[in-house]
């Protein structure tokens, strides 16, 4: 959207809040007014704000190296969640003499829609928020992004469900709202870089060379690093990123909210997808698909074990949920055309891994497939595990898109289509995309059996769910 069009939608809402010393978990309602524009930005500062606790006399030189601190002061929107991380952030570039200004993006609220997550935190994350900008008087934007959040993630991660995928939710919010929608529509403010809280390293090269690339490297803390959620941004939205966090650990992270005393210093880390608050998936997903009975059936001898409620609520090594007896049992393929869900007792058999898979979607940060694509490291999931790999680009006819073919130095039991892999060479992330459905045939061997009982038609006819015998774990 244009500058000049969210301009157009700027509101003075006095919204209800007040700095929290702690916060209990019964916040005020939102009053009607603050849900009128489905993309706008409005004051979220009180008129009278509470005189900021500046008398803490904290040295934090050693911590500021990510945070630019010899640049000429900079103007810096920061992205602001009302979590310890990106409250450090703001901190960290206030001090380096950095001009800041916070935004909170409130993305959950469909209007017009039977609004059923009724216990998602966003007030109390926007009353954090507004509690960490008056400690040292920065000025607080809430930008709604609503119908673009739906739009473009959350109504592609339904798709992606009912077609047997499972996406990555958090990558799609970083390069689509984030660091997109967001990005683009505060363009014409002239900030010089755009901040968050998240784990990664940004290089950029001096004023003078402009025409090089930024590097997104790995951050300090690998376990806490983010990169993975990043690869898929482009070079034109890498150069306009600062991470103050990527070159702290954690603890340091922890022990610096508490040097500035920040309202959520003891705060625990959100967990799951961005968007669900404190939704079940199962509830999320069975609203917007619905449900359709199925059956389950073993992977090597084709017998029926149970019914499920429809495939899109199970992915590809789940082991939670399938309620059947004799397990533990996991979900090793999916028939979407006959929704069936084909299961085993044998997932993490040698025999069973893959180590060769293909990528779609590819998105390299420096435009073009890196030079060496035989000496690289892959992330097929978030977390500090890494393998080596080998690339071979399989560039597209008749207008087809590129697609990579990975080969990991060893097995891998996760691999799920629709989910991102990232390519690494050291320390440096080169880019990402979207682990296709098509495998080689070293695929979950599904006997004929199973097959020919999946495409049956009547499955009445596979009569009554055979008895399985529990089998002992291994001491």
């Amino acid at each position: 959207m244009a500058m000049t069009s969210l301009l157009s939608h700027i509101t003075s809402l006095p919204l209800p809040l007040k700095r929290p010393s702690s916060l209990s978990s019964h916040s005020p309602k939102p009053t009607k007014t603050l849900f009128l524009k489905s993309f706008s930005i409005s004051a979220a500062i009180s008129q009278n704000p509470e005189p900021p606790p500046n008398s803490i006399n904290v040295d934090i030189g050693s911590y500021l190296s990510c945070s630019m601190p010899h640049k000429k002061p900079l103007k810096v929107a920061v992205l602001l969640s009302g979590g310890v991380d990106s409250s450090v952030a703001l901190r960290l570039l206030h001090a380096a003499g950095h001009s800041c200004t916070a935004f909170y993006l409130k993305i959950w609220f469909q209007e017009g829609f039977e609004n059923f997550w009724s216990e998602c935190p966003w007030e109390e994350d926007l009353n954090y928020a507004k509690a960490v900008c008056n400690q040292v008087d920065v000025p607080l934007e809430v930008v709604h992004l609503t119908d673009e959040y739906w739009k473009n993630v959350v109504s592609y991660i339904i798709e992606e469900y009912r077609c047997g995928r499972t996406p990555n939710p958090d990558v799609l919010c970083n390069t689509r709202i984030k660091f997109g929608v967001f990005m683009d529509a505060i363009d014409s403010m002239e900030f010089d870089y755009v901040a968050s809280g998240h784990y990664a390293k940004v290089v950029h090269l001096s004023a003078d060379q402009t025409d090089k690339d930024s590097v997104l490297e790995l951050s300090q803390d690998m376990v806490k690093d983010q990169t993975y959620f990043l690869s898929h941004l482009s070079q034109d939205q890498l150069k306009k990123l600062i991470f103050p966090l990527g070159c702290l650990s954690k603890d340091k992270v922890r022990k610096l909210a508490t040097k500035f005393d920040l309202p959520n210093k003891e705060r625990k880390d959100s967990q799951g997808i961005c968007f669900l608050g404190k939704v079940r998936f199962s509830e999320f997903i069975g609203k917007h698909i619905g449900e359709k009975e199925g059956v389950i059936l073993e992977a090597e001898t084709g017998d029926l074990l149970g019914k499920h409620r429809g495939f899109w609520f199970y992915t590809i090594g789940q082991r939670q949920g399938l309620r059947l007896p004799g397990g533990p049992w996991y979900v090793v393929e999916k028939d979407i055309k006959h929704n069936v869900v084909f299961v085993s007792r044998n997932y993490y058999s040698v025999d069973k891994r893959r180590r060769l898979f293909r990528v779609g979607s590819l998105k390299w940060l420096h435009g073009s497939p890196p030079a060496q694509i035989s000496q690289l490291q892959c992330k097929v999931r978030h977390g500090p595990r890494f393998c080596n790999c080998t690339v071979k680009i399989e560039h597209g006819e008749d207008g087809n898109e590129d697609v990579a073919v990975v080969s990991l130095s060893e097995d891998d039991q996760g691999l799920a289509a629709g989910q991102f892999a990232a390519f690494y060479q050291g320390r440096t992330c080169l880019g990402s995309g979207v682990i296709l459905e098509s495998w080689d045939d070293q695929g979950f061997p599904v006997c004929t059996k199973a097959l020919e009982n999946a495409r049956m038609e009547d499955k009445s006819l596979l009569g009554k769910p055979v008895k399985i015998k529990f089998i002992p774990e291994a001491c």
